[in-house]
């Protein structure tokens, strides 16, 4: 991971290309990647949330029930770690991605499109 994290608003967050968002603040575009979720045991590339709750659960993960309705959420009876992500699966993002890595050492990875 390389990049800048920032703090705002109680939320850290990796900034991949600070330039970047400098210039998406100024509306001149962006020049960042789109990043994709690869499960490194069979090489397959995250694309349903579905495919990804088949792969949590595996792990030991389970779905959150209680939490907030606009979001889709996993927790682990065995850690006070909790996965929040957007209902919308083409609101899922790089941080979200970047999120499930941490929690899941060595099963997944975030690369450039």
């Amino acid at each position: 991971m390389s990049g800048v994290w920032v703090f705002k608003n109680g939320v850290f967050r990796l900034v991949e290309n600070p330039q970047a968002e400098v210039s998406d603040r100024h509306g001149k575009g962006s020049s960042s990647k789109r990043k994709m979720l690869v499960h490194l045991p069979t090489g397959e590339v995250v694309s349903s949330y579905a495919f990804l709750e088949q792969i949590l659960t595996g792990l030991g993960w389970e779905r959150y029930y209680d939490g907030d309705p606009d979001l889709y959420q996993f927790h682990k009876h065995s850690s006070i770690d909790l996965i929040s992500l957007p209902k919308d699966f083409s609101k899922f993002n790089s941080i979200n991605m970047y999120d499930i890595v941490i929690k899941n050492p060595n099963v997944f990875h975030v690369r450039d499109k």
